[in-house]
C-alpha cells in the first residue's frame, strides 16, 4: 500500500503538489464535493468544522468530482468562484477528479480500500463521502455522504488522531 502522504494532488488553483503536503501535516476531513448536489449545503457545515479545529491541526480537503449526476460541471475557477461567495470556503481543494473508475484519482483508489462502520468499502457511492485522514496519512474512518460532517461520529473519529 502507498504512502497517502506521497500521492500526487493538484490543487483547484492548478498547483502540483502531494496529498501530505496539501494536508500539511494535520488531520484531514476529506470529501469528494460538489455544487449542485442536494448534499451541497454541506460545506457550510465543512467550513464550520475547518474553522473551529483548525487551530488544533485540523483541516478539511475538498475534492471536486462530477461523476454524480453531472452536479459539478464548472471549470475550476467556476468551482472555487462558487465555494468562495456561496459558503465563504477556505480549506483547501484539489482539481476536479474522478473518485471511481479507471481514472481514479490515486487518492481514492487507496480511500475506497477503507470500510466504514458497517464494513463497506469499494466505490464512491454519491458526493461528500467523507475520510478522516491522520496527520500520518492513515486513513482511520469512512463515512456516508449523508453523513452530517459534524456528526458525533465524524467528530470522534477527528478527536482520536487530532
Amino acid at each position: 500500500m502507498s504512502d497517502l502522504n506521497d500521492l500526487p494532488v493538484t490543487t483547484l488553483q492548478g498547483a502540483h503538489t502531494t496529498f501530505g503536503a496539501l494536508a500539511d501535516g494535520r488531520v484531514a476531513l476529506v470529501v469528494n464535493v460538489a455544487s449542485k448536489c442536494g448534499l451541497t449545503p454541506q460545506y457550510e457545515r465543512l467550513e464550520a468544522l475547518h474553522a473551529e479545529l483548525g487551530s488544533r491541526g485540523f483541516t478539511v480537503i475538498g475534492f471536486p468530482c462530477n461523476q454524480f449526476g453531472g452536479q459539478e460541471p464548472g471549470s475550476a475557477e467556476d468551482i472555487a468562484s462558487f465555494c468562495s461567495a456561496t459558503y465563504g470556503v477556505t480549506f483547501p481543494m484539489s482539481a476536479k477528479v474522478d473518485v471511481n473508475g479507471a481514472d481514479r484519482d490515486p487518492v481514492y483508489a487507496l480511500l475506497t480500500d477503507v470500510a466504514d462502520a458497517r464494513g463497506v468499502d469499494g466505490d464512491i457511492t454519491w458526493n461528500f463521502a467523507k475520510f478522516v485522514v491522520a496527520a500520518d496519512g492513515r486513513v482511520v474512518a469512512r463515512f456516508s455522504p449523508k453523513t452530517a460532517p459534524d456528526a458525533p461520529e465524524v467528530r470522534a473519529a477527528i478527536e482520536s488522531v487530532l
